[in-house]
């Protein structure tokens, strides 16, 4: 969490609260006619939200933007291109929040409101910030993506513009990718400077409302110090035994197979009023203090987008994760519109001793012989002969496999991975997945026409073995301390470097976002040197970010493992090929 200071009185918490923080901003106005515009993420419950504010404010006239958008017809038309009918990969949407809109049902509510008597007008929902441009109050409601994706699950929510509840977790999510987060991204970035209030509501019970200058300032003093973001936990088909142990995770769960603890796009950031624990999107962070964050270089190469992506595979006592590759960059720019794609790399956490990394193919595979087996196996469901045509490497603990784009992989059972990659998100053309099915009973797509356009043939176990598997370089050493070069692959952007260190070792951001994971040992404390943040303490497993704007910071071991052997993992843009 990061503590906000000197805004510790503007967040309050509950819907008693709100509503009088909200009714005496609005009595301050001096205005005949006060417009509060309520503009919403797409996820937030608005039936809910609006009964509240109907209590709280008794506007007397409520424009709901629902009533201005297309019909569902014409919206599922205009974005089809962009969904397309893939079960998981479609375009990223260029449309923006007006062009769900009926301009001439959008002229009519402005009409509406200047011919209105009433003293207190609500504008909500998706775009309600488009219908009025000076308001008296503008109130943003906000919820992280990964909150979204367990209302989507459980059926509490549509997509934008549509009535779609009962469809398939797999459609919604694929839409909210593909179109409805991008449109209302680009709406927020638009609005942040107008906003008045930021209502956080990520919990059921717990809504809070802080004063948007509190959480810019909340974001700003984070772009300057270490943290980390709300890390989330999901099953899945392979998932595995380790992190609910390790965690202290909900025991009766099947099993975890993801910890996504580094992805700003979709965790959260925690921000601290006093003892209000405010929670935001982390990708604000990024929209607000790009250059602060990530780095003028970087920021350059980038946008407001945060390159690096840190998360778990947990396969220990579980099973193999799918057999994938990921896209070329050609690839991945002319057939989706990104314009980077998802180099990676595994680092083992932990293994036991028959873990294992499928890592690039065999000598001597017969390239048409393979996809004819990919094909058949995805046709009739049969099983494929994996380590007949890819190699498996053996695993242990502190091993580092290098996975450029387009070189066949998958963990093997009983690893736990740290997975350090670039942020396409969902760009896995998934080849063979052992035969295995969704929690709905239905087959888990599998993409091999995708996956064997872009499968490098001449990596295989020669090329493989040099250019992937354990590249340690030592890059320096001092007084206990020394630092290696473990990556990634030349072709990749991320490099990263592992330290071991008994004493405190220096690091500098070199103008860069750099992400960090404590790999060995219980605990380290993160420093300034000269004071600028507080003392940051970080334990073992623990993923945190500092910014481009920190420079220079230090880390040493702390509490348990004061005069013992700790490491981490960092990651960081390649600015000097």
């Amino acid at each position: 969490m990061v503590p906000v200071r000197g805004c510790e009185a503007d967040c309050v918490t509950g819907w008693e609260e709100i509503g009088g923080e909200l009714t005496r901003a609005l009595e301050g106005k001096a205005e005949d006619r006060r417009v509060i515009v309520f503009e919403t993420y797409q996820g937030v419950e608005r039936e809910m939200l609006i009964k509240q504010l109907e209590l709280m404010i008794s506007p007397g006239l409520l424009i709901n933007t629902d009533d201005l958008f297309y019909g569902e017809q014409a919206i599922r038309k205009m974005t089809q291109p962009d969904v397309t009918d893939d079960r998981v990969f479609g375009h990223m949407t260029r449309l923006h929040m007006h062009h769900f809109m009926d301009p001439l049902k959008v002229e009519r509510a402005r009409k509406e409101i200047t011919e209105s008597g009433a003293s207190t007008v609500l504008v909500f929902g998706y775009g309600a910030s488009l219908l009025w441009e000076h308001p008296s109050i503008m109130v943003y409601a906000d919820m992280a993506r990964w909150e979204i994706q367990r209302r989507m699950r459980s059926g509490a929510v549509d997509n934008l513009g549509i009535r779609n509840r009962t469809e398939s977790a797999e459609l919604k999510y694929k839409r909210g990718y593909f179109v409805d987060w991008r449109v209302c991204d680009r709406l927020k970035k638009e609005t942040m400077k107008h906003w008045d209030y930021v209502l956080d509501t990520n919990r059921h019970d717990q809504p809070n409302l802080a004063r948007a200058r509190a959480v810019m300032e909340g974001l700003q003093q984070a772009a300057r110090r270490p943290f980390s973001v709300v890390p989330f936990f999901d099953p899945g088909p392979w998932g595995g035994q380790w992190m609910k142990e390790r965690f202290g995770l909900d025991q009766a769960a099947e099993n975890y197979a993801w910890c996504f603890n580094c992805v700003p796009e979709e965790n959260s950031l925690l921000l601290g009023f006093g003892e209000i624990q405010f929670e935001i999107p982390s990708v604000n962070l990024v929209f607000h203090k790009p250059r602060e964050l990530l780095g003028d270089a970087v920021y350059a190469r980038f946008g407001d987008e945060f390159p690096i992506r840190f998360d778990f595979l947990d396969t220990m006592a579980g099973g193999n994760l799918s057999l994938q590759v990921h896209p070329l960059t050609q690839y991945i720019r002319e057939h989706f519109g990104l314009p980077y794609t998802q180099d990676e790399s595994y680092y083992m956490m932990d293994a036991e001793k028959d873990g294992s990394v499928y890592l690039g193919l065999r000598e001597g595979v017969d390239r048409e012989e393979m996809i004819r087996e990919l094909r058949r196996s995805e046709r009739e469901g049969i099983p494929f002969m994996v380590e007949r045509y890819v190699e498996n490497w053996p695993a242990k603990k502190h091993d580092h496999f290098l996975i450029p784009a387009g070189t066949i992989h998958c963990s093997g059972t009983n690893g736990m991975v740290l997975e350090v990659s670039a942020t396409p998100y969902i760009f896995t053309f998934k080849l063979y997945d052992w035969g295995r099915k969704n929690p709905d009973g239905e087959s888990r797509p599998i993409n091999v026409e995708h996956g064997v356009q872009n499968i490098q043939w001449d990596r295989t176990t020669e090329w493989t073995d040099h250019n992937l598997v354990n590249r340690f370089e030592k890059m320096a050493e001092g007084p206990g301390w020394v630092e290696e070069r473990t990556g990634l692959h030349p072709t990749e952007f991320i490099e990263t470097r592992r330290h071991w260190f008994s004493e405190r070792v220096d690091h500098q951001t070199g103008g860069g976002v750099n992400v960090l994971t404590l790999v060995d040992g219980e605990e380290v404390i993160v420093e300034s040197p000269d004071g600028a943040f507080d003392p940051f303490i970080v334990h073992y497993a623990e993923t945190f970010i500092v910014p481009a704007a920190v420079g220079g910071y230090s880390i040493r071991p702390h509490g348990d493992s004061r005069g013992m052997r700790c490491a981490t993992l960092k990651a960081f843009v390649r600015t000097n090929p």
